[in-house]
């Protein structure tokens, strides 16, 4: 291979070298007893992974694209409770977001709210665009009647820009989220940061059912390890921001970051 050979050419074309899969069929796999694992490593093994998903798993196309791009902007509080509410441990927590799906010019408002057994449900709005200011009484009925606050009580302070791969296991019980060059930008700070080669790899699955790519996982040594894009933006773009149970963690991604 060429030294010039461009990574990022090389995932593209192997994504496109996975069977299809519609969005129309990927609305037939509910994964109502749904298990998240995630996953964080690095573009290199990206490749890889997607080299040994061959034969194995379908790429989600849509609009002659099989990488989607998304825009999100959390919320949260003048003391930022929902970041803290994580950082420290808390459970149950939940995060306030305004996702667009660049491709499907479609936006939602989205509740995410994790409980006390590991389990995340998300329940989501549809919105006519990042400016929910738009809609506010729809959207504040939403947010009052999920997270018991007001529109006014909370504000955008983190809002960030990345890429998506979707795989689905021939079997279609579970859903393999890739997500990379992922931006990030600080409302609060104004302050910016970019996360180089990093992968966010996330596995949903239907309960304990057997799982292909945790094969390729094992094999390629990527380990599970938590990643909120939520928090993990907050720390990379706000120097002054309380951070202790993250320091290893962000030890680690930095690394990836810097490609070492």
């Amino acid at each position: 291979m060429p030294e010039n050979y461009s990574l990022d050419k090389r995932i593209h074309e192997l994504v496109n070298q996975l069977e299809p899969i519609t969005l129309e069929e990927m609305s037939g796999i509910k994964l109502m007893n749904r298990t998240d694992t995630k996953f964080v490593t690095n573009k290199q093994k990206l490749a890889q992974l997607l080299e040994m998903a061959r034969g194995k798993y379908f790429a989600q196309y849509n609009n002659d694209s099989m990488i989607a791009e998304y825009i999100t902007t959390y919320w949260d509080t003048d003391g930022l409770n929902f970041y803290f509410e994580h950082h420290n441990g808390r459970a149950p927590r939940q995060k306030v977001r305004v996702r667009s799906y660049v491709g499907s010019n479609l936006t939602f408002l989205e509740v995410k709210t994790k409980n006390n057994h590991g389990r995340t449900k998300k329940k989501r709005i549809e919105v006519p665009g990042q400016e929910i200011g738009q809609v506010k009484e729809q959207a504040d009925e939403f947010i009052d009647k999920l997270v018991h606050r007001h529109l006014d009580d909370i504000h955008p302070t983190v809002q960030n820009h990345f890429r998506r791969i979707t795989l689905v296991n021939y079997d279609k019980t579970e859903r393999l989220t890739i997500d990379f060059d992922v931006e990030f930008r600080n409302f609060e700070t104004g302050d910016t940061a970019q996360t180089g080669d990093l992968v966010i790899v996330e596995l949903k699955r239907d309960g304990n059912v057997y799982s292909p790519v945790l094969e390729i996982l094992r094999r390629l040594r990527i380990k599970p390890s938590g990643f909120s894009k939520y928090c993990i933006g907050s720390v990379m773009t706000n120097r002054n921001l309380k951070h202790n149970m993250f320091k290893e963690k962000m030890v680690r991604i930095r690394k990836l970051v810097n490609n070492k």
